[in-house]
């Protein structure tokens, strides 16, 4: 048995939770898979899947040989990293996700840091708020792009854990409606077709609308209910979506509008027949930034990254294309 691509495996069983979805992302035969996991019960004297007529998790013993399964996997990977890696021209994977709304920051990142860097391929996921918080305790990701107020001491009771990471602020984002414009759009290529910030709008009034906004179980969207809740209004949204893509399109080619962060905004910014409206009353704030494990050595594309995030010119960077958009 190779022990390392068992670990492999069994890490590929827990991520999909399904024999024949595990199997098809390692490039293997399920009957494989398999075989492997029974190797690695046989090794360790347990049992590590609970099994029925499909996948019904791991025993607590299996979470333990998983959890090793990722530190070796980590260091694995690492150590090829150093070994491959020059001076100056770090070379490996790099893992990264990021919460929908915060996806245009980490793409631009990851594009940028391609560019420095060649050697270094970075992998760019979306993920709800708990799955990123899962992966970077697991270790199945390298850096995280998220809602920081979620993490440390001083968490609200709703996020899922007390994570030790270290943090990086990146911006602290603002809320806007986004609508199509009452007005005529401005013929393609003067300045005015570009999307156009209006005046504010309140909370309140921003309720009364038929709104498309992102589905219960996303932490932007308890957000989104604590401010129409703080301005003394619920809401019955007309459409829902696990998709930030969605948000966007059904303003373009609908009649609803849209709660957007900042970042996302900025994405559809050479839409002229749209506008954004900064919303208020509450005024809404939120912290986003770049998350990784405190207590993992970081690999030289891991290195590479924080170095550049913590630049004058990223920062900059994030600046013209988050927040408040001025």
């Amino acid at each position: 048995m190779n022990l390392l691509s068992a670990m492999r495996y069994l890490v590929a069983l827990e991520e999909h939770k399904h024999f024949g979805r595990a199997a098809q992302a390692c490039h293997i035969t399920q009957p494989a898979l398999s075989n492997a996991i029974r190797a690695l019960e046989t090794e360790f004297g347990v049992v590590i899947v609970r099994r029925g007529r499909t996948y019904a998790g791991l025993t607590p013993e299996g979470a333990a040989v998983c959890a090793s399964a990722h530190h070796m996997l980590h260091e694995h990977e690492r150590l090829q990293q150093h070994l491959k890696s020059e001076a100056g021209h770090p070379r490996g994977h790099l893992r990264m996700a990021a919460v929908p709304t915060a996806i245009p920051l980490l793409t631009r990142f990851a594009t940028r840091l391609q560019a420095r860097h060649p050697g270094i391929v970075p992998t760019v996921l979306s993920m709800s708020s708990v799955e990123l918080e899962t992966g970077l305790e697991t270790m199945a990701l390298d850096l995280a792009l998220g809602y920081i107020e979620r993490t440390g001491p001083g968490a609200p009771k709703t996020a899922g854990r007390d994570l030790k990471l270290n943090t990086w602020p990146q911006t602290v984002e603002h809320y806007f409606l986004l609508r199509r414009r009452a007005d005529k759009p401005a013929t393609k290529g003067s300045a005015a077709a570009a999307l156009h910030i209006g005046q504010p709008i309140g909370w309140a009034e921003a309720a009364q609308l038929s709104l498309c906004l992102l589905t219960p179980e996303m932490h932007n969207r308890a957000i989104v209910d604590r401010a129409f809740a703080e301005a003394g209004v619920t809401v019955s949204p007309a459409i829902e979506t696990n998709s930030v893509l969605t948000l966007a399109l059904s303003v373009q080619s609908g009649t609803v509008c849209a709660v957007l962060l900042g970042a996302m905004v900025d994405t559809v910014r050479g839409h002229g027949a749209l506008e954004a409206l900064p919303l208020v009353a509450p005024e809404v704030r939120t912290a986003i930034g770049f998350m990784a494990p405190a207590a993992v050595k970081p690999s030289r594309a891991l290195e590479a990254a924080l170095g550049m995030l913590q630049e004058e010119t990223w920062g900059a960077e994030v600046a013209g294309h988050s927040g408040a958009l001025q």
